[in-house]
């Protein structure tokens, strides 16, 4: 019974997120977030969000984006507020797969540029 009742739980936690997808489409000037895929809390995902537009707004009119920058920064920026480990992917085109931590994926667009940010447990190894 009791794991009838955390698949409940986990569907809808599911369910909830993708209420909380729907809601989260942002506008911002000129970059539109979109959310791709989601398992991760609203306040999370607007961090996200937030920093992300803030790295792109900074770069000047001409300047390339430099994927491995924000790639770096956003995974830098979200390790130090939650805690280890979490794991950035930025490009415009690319395939993944990945194995996440419950409440901890989020697969965005902002304009053009696509942004995974998932994280994953960190488990002491036994010696």
């Amino acid at each position: 019974m009791e794991e009838a009742e955390k698949e409940l739980e986990r569907r809808s936690k599911f369910l909830s997120s993708l209420i909380q997808k729907k809601k989260s489409i942002e506008q911002h000037e000129n970059l539109k977030v979109h959310v791709r895929a989601c398992d991760m809390p609203l306040p999370l995902q607007n961090h996200a969000f937030h920093y992300a537009r803030l790295h792109l707004e900074s770069l000047l009119p001409g300047n390339k984006l430099d994927s491995k920058l924000l790639a770096l920064s956003l995974k830098k920026e979200f390790d130090s507020s939650y805690g280890p480990a979490w794991h950035c992917i930025v490009g415009t085109s690319f395939g993944s797969y990945v194995t996440h931590s419950l409440g901890g994926f989020l697969y965005f667009s902002i304009d053009k540029v696509y942004i995974l940010l998932f994280k994953t447990a960190v488990e002491p190894l036994d010696h």
